[in-house]
């Protein structure tokens, strides 16, 4: 049994993450703000142990605060030490994710992204937890050149919100230089996380208008939008809107639970892996695999492209495939009946 440490623990990706480990019988340390996620997670979790016959309740402990706070963070690890259940590795999903919103606030990116980045590694090290693996973005490729991204495609991130990402990448890498180092560091670099949990009851919530585009589709049907904006239908694919990898979040959860065992069972070393399908699926198509499953229309137009947007973002994914003992296993239309789960409770 390990206890693993999730910032950002309360949100889309933190929060199955954190359901995995449960499940797998591991102590989950929860560190999130709630700024852009559920402070109501806590039963939702405990509701998805229950169905599964497991009480999470001895395995499960949430903290509110803000990862920038040194003071704040150095008192839970020393918790968990005094309990005999010192930290074993982090899984750092904590930080602003909006690329439009960086674009209108880089400040407030930076210093939330950055700061608190620097902070926790700081922590980390004063308590000897040199094990992380780091939520990272495909937005640092920026404009992809090739119908495939690899991990040694160029680095060009178009938004704030891409340069912090990056930039956090660059300083996990300064650490592995350092003299002796004991870092074993692993940089998971997300292309689209889109889904919900099979259970209905945990998928994405965003707080305020949504950004992206399942959960602006799901606004849709559930009459809270009047209709869906799409970005762009002029960008060179083959229907003119914008074709992205999306990955279903239970795939990237469980990328995560074997990414944790390989951290654990490897020497001290920095790994960068695309986690992907190695498939791409343009908005159009998403819009319409709901419609077939659902039976309805989704109202939609077009609008201007948006500032940071790229037209092709898929993942090559085979150094993932060929590290971890993992593979996707989900397909497109798995990912939209799932989501409809979420609103046809």
């Amino acid at each position: 049994m390990k206890t693993y440490l999730i910032t950002g623990g309360s949100g889309f990706v933190g929060s199955h993450i954190a359901v995995d480990l449960l499940l797998s019988g591991n102590h989950v340390v929860i560190i999130d703000s709630y700024i852009n996620s559920n402070p109501g997670i806590e039963k939702i979790l405990y509701k998805i142990g229950e169905d599964k016959n497991y009480s999470f309740k001895n395995n499960l402990f949430f903290f509110r605060g803000d990862i920038r706070d040194e003071a704040f963070l150095k008192n839970i690890f020393q918790e968990r030490i005094s309990l005999k259940k010192p930290i074993d590795a982090v899984v750092h999903c904590g930080g602003l994710k909006s690329i439009s919103e960086s674009i209108l606030d880089p400040l407030k990116y930076w210093d939330s992204n950055i700061i608190g980045s620097i902070t926790l590694f700081k922590v980390m090290n004063i308590f000897d937890c040199f094990k992380i693996v780091f939520s990272s973005s495909a937005s640092i490729y920026g404009h992809s050149l090739s119908n495939s991204i690899d991990e040694n495609s160029p680095i060009n991130p178009l938004s704030p919100y891409g340069n912090t990402k990056s930039s956090i990448e660059k300083i996990l890498n300064d650490l592995t230089k350092t003299p002796h180092s004991r870092w074993t560091i692993i940089n998971l670099r997300y292309f689209n996380p889109v889904g919900a949990h099979k259970s209905g009851i945990l998928g994405e919530e965003p707080v305020g208008k949504p950004n992206n585009l399942f959960p602006r589709i799901c606004y849709v049907m559930m009459g809270f939008l009047k209709e869906l904006i799409i970005y762009g239908n002029d960008y060179p694919t083959h229907d003119g809107t914008c074709i992205r990898d999306f990955i279903h979040i239970l795939d990237l959860s469980e990328a995560h639970l074997a990414t944790l065992n390989y951290l654990l069972q490897n020497k001290p070393q920095i790994l960068i892996l695309n986690i992907g399908t190695g498939l791409g699926t343009s908005v159009l198509e998403v819009v319409n695999t709901f419609n077939e499953i659902d039976d309805v229309n989704i109202p939609f137009q077009f609008d201007k492209k948006r500032k940071g947007d790229v037209p092709f973002l898929v993942a090559c994914n085979n150094l993932a495939l060929n590290t971890l003992n993992w593979h996707p296993k989900r397909t497109i239309k798995q990912i939209c009946i799932d989501c409809l789960k979420t609103i046809n409770l």
